[in-house]
């Protein structure tokens, strides 16, 4: 029970904050009607405890499943395998992600059913299936990361010429929903079951990081490529959400329950297959070690239902509410800095966050604290919402003005940063971006831009996951180079 206890702990810290700017900025400067701050309030209890219960899940049945398969796919040695099997496990396991399947049904609303929340599931899970395998061969051949990143970006970049604006922003937007509370510890204990039986233990430390990064790039492809084939027509969005409209308190979290029930249960069911198949003729664990995974997927399971029943009935109403307020007043300059605040505080909402970081300060011994690597986070995140803010607000900025030359910065950075660094950074753009910011800080983007006349929701409001998957990018790597500095000072190269 000490466990759950901590678990709570944790996510109250990271929620907290978001509530209470929310309830602040109620009573002060943007109030809204008295049955969405009940409903907030609602789901945002929901929302700790579903998180909470999903977490422990994590720990006790996702994480061991992956370290357990990334162990036995090296034992294999047969690079076809583990390649079929990358594609398996990516696919599987982002198809149950709660933050994909947020963004996929706030697609789908946005555009008013134009690009079905179906599609956007099962296109970006290909792509994340098809990235992980790619990423789990590098670690085997031992290819550089930073020449992997580098081809991958340079292929981006060719399908982002000839993807359109709206599927531009939802194509970055999907790859920081993929690495959310599910995907991330998995793909970590995935990666890191497969770089400890590397002989080389300065190789493995290196391998234990960069496979979220590899892998969330496959979203981003998926949807350029979904968008080069499709041939859409320009797509224009608003801000449709059937619980805003119903005054009941309790009524939009029962009529939720059922569907998202459902939808949980389909996603999860295909990993609780593979482990079972594993487990047959591979692991065949003793039934103690077996009975608590199994456990920890029932944990996964109740949680994530109870998490997005209280995001989709009660959360992200009162952030697209409180974003349309701060939009329509005549100082635009709130909107930028309470967007800039919020941004502060959502890496702290970001349940992920901890666990890489925890692995970071595991896997370097205490070398690279997590509170610097915190710290990092948070101002860059800042800076991200900020700067999506004042694109929505400013109708000549589009997202690849943002976009191209933040990566081409920190694809620069990746010839002078530590290879640990590396696989940090881009493991730390995924992370970052997770459920607050799929649900509170996207829904926030929707409120405003469906307030400002010149804004378009899905061109303008989607395309704020990117920003946040960015800027860690850029801080973290430039975090990895003053360590590079100070540690060559004090006679202890890292770099290697």
């Amino acid at each position: 029970m000490s466990v759950f206890s901590e678990k709570i702990k944790e996510v109250l810290f990271a929620v907290l904050p978001i509530a209470l700017i929310v309830i602040i900025l109620n009573f002060t400067i943007a109030p809204v009607e008295f049955y969405l701050v009940v409903r907030f309030l609602i789901g945002a209890l929901l929302i700790i405890l579903g998180l909470s219960v999903f977490l422990l899940g994590v720990d006790i049945g996702i994480t061991p499943i992956g370290n357990l398969i990334g162990a036995r796919l090296v034992k294999i040695n047969n690079i076809r395998i583990i390649s079929i099997m990358g594609v398996l496990l990516g696919f599987f396991i982002s198809v149950a992600e709660p933050d994909l399947h947020i963004l996929a049904q706030q697609v789908h609303s946005a555009s008013g059913g134009i690009i079905s929340k179906l599609s956007i599931l099962i296109v970006v899970s290909v792509g994340i299936g098809l990235l992980l395998s790619l990423g789990l061969v590098r670690i085997v051949y031992n290819i550089p990361m930073y020449k992997a990143l580098l081809i991958i970006y340079m292929i981006i970049l060719g399908l982002g010429i000839f993807t359109s604006r709206e599927f531009l922003a939802i194509s970055f937007d999907a790859s920081g929903a993929t690495t959310g509370a599910l995907t991330v510890p998995f793909i970590l204990a995935l990666a890191l079951g497969v770089s400890h039986l590397k002989k080389d233990s300065r190789a493995s430390e290196k391998d234990s990081f960069g496979l979220v990064g590899i892998a969330s790039s496959g979203a981003i492809m998926a949807v350029m490529v979904m968008s080069i084939i499709s041939q859409t027509d320009k797509i224009t969005g608003t801000v449709e959400n059937s619980t805003h409209n119903n005054v009941s308190l309790i009524a939009p979290f029962i009529s939720e329950f059922p569907k998202l029930s459902k939808e949980s249960v389909l996603a999860l069911f295909p990993l609780l297959i593979i482990f079972l198949l594993f487990n047959a003729f591979s692991f065949k664990l003793k039934k103690s070690e077996f009975y608590r995974i199994i456990k920890g997927l029932v944990y996964t399971l109740i949680g994530l239902v109870l998490f997005l029943v209280g995001v989709n009935a009660g959360f992200m109403d009162m952030g697209s509410a409180i974003g349309y307020k701060l939009a329509s007043f005549n100082n635009k300059s709130l909107l930028i800095i309470v967007g800039f605040i919020l941004g502060l505080v959502t890496v702290l909402a970001e349940p992920a966050v901890y666990v890489l970081t925890h692995q970071i300060e595991d896997v370097t011994s205490g070398y690279v604290k997590k509170r610097i690597v915190l710290f990092a986070l948070s101002i860059g995140i800042g800076i991200s919402v900020m700067l999506s803010m004042i694109r929505i607000l400013v109708p000549g900025i589009q997202l690849w003005h943002y976009l191209l030359p933040g990566y081409i910065i920190a694809i620069a950075l990746m010839f002078v940063v530590p290879d640990l660094f590396i696989g940090i950074a881009f493991d730390s753009g995924g992370v970052a971006s997770g459920p607050m910011t799929a649900t509170f800080i996207l829904a926030f983007a929707q409120g405003a831009a469906d307030a400002i006349e010149s804004a378009d929701v899905l061109a303008d409001a989607f395309g704020i996951i990117a920003m946040v998957a960015l800027t860690p990018l850029i801080t973290l790597q430039i975090l990895g180079f003053i360590f590079k500095i100070k540690s060559v000072k004090g006679g202890l190269d890292k770099n290697d």
